[in-house]
């Protein structure tokens, strides 16, 4: 783990002490510091006062719903939200990352898994440039946002606009689940979020272009029923 994950604070958010009892000595035992808090008020007070670096968050609170607290995290920062839940329902899931979670982990869980997902959102975006934009590169593929220029071991790579614009997203958000309707919207606008066709279309696409195999990706993984995950930065 990287210094910067080992000096990271993470907020968990849980009304069931053996669940926080095992993610504080999970979460310890790979040198991050941990913060708790049982109650959706709590949470949010916990949140203001101690800025942690991550959030993993119940929805079933005793208080409130888990998305109000989700909301109200949001109004105040972008830290990363890991929700945790029972509900395992893909309407589910869809609306809650909608709503501006990270990821989404239903209970029960393996715990390396869950660790995964926690380094995977303390991970460092793609570092601005002297000009101030982003760029990806893992030595092999390189990424410049701001350019508009994808290439391979030095190669050029031609992408139409929606295709550079759905892997600028996901990059942009490397290493979290953005939405099917999240990359519509953002994408193709608020009247195309029925057509995951055209979503479906452009990701074949990229994964063509990028020699990228869909039962074994190096770049970008489906989420079945949810969306997708840019996952290069664990390459």
């Amino acid at each position: 783990m990287s210094d910067a994950g080992a000096q990271a604070q993470i907020l968990i958010i849980d009304d069931e002490p053996q669940i926080r009892r095992f993610l504080r000595i999970s979460l310890k035992s790979q040198g991050y510091a941990v913060a708790e808090a049982a109650s959706a008020a709590e949470g949010i007070a916990v949140s203001q006062a101690h800025r942690p670096d991550l959030v993993v968050l119940d929805l079933g609170l005793p208080d409130a719903d888990g998305r109000t607290v989700l909301a109200e995290l949001r109004a105040q920062s972008s830290v990363p939200v890991i929700v945790l839940s029972v509900r395992d329902s893909e309407t589910e899931k869809v609306l809650t990352l909608d709503s501006g979670a990270n990821d989404y982990v239903t209970k029960p869980f393996g715990i390396q898994e869950f660790l995964a997902r926690v380094r995977n959102l303390l991970r460092a975006r793609p570092e601005p440039t002297a000009t101030g934009e982003a760029v990806f590169t893992d030595g092999h593929l390189t990424v410049d946002l701001g350019r508009r220029l994808v290439s391979q071991d030095g190669v050029p790579v031609h992408l139409t606009r929606k295709e550079f614009a759905v892997l600028g997203m996901l990059i942009g958000h490397a290493g979290r689940v953005v939405t099917q309707s999240q990359l519509l919207r953002q994408i193709w606008g608020p009247t195309h979020l029925a057509d995951t066709h055209y979503l479906r279309i452009v990701i074949g696409k990229l994964r063509q272009k990028l020699g990228d195999d869909p039962n074994d990706p190096r770049y970008l993984r489906t989420e079945p029923g949810v969306g997708y995950r840019f996952i290069g930065a664990d390459v």
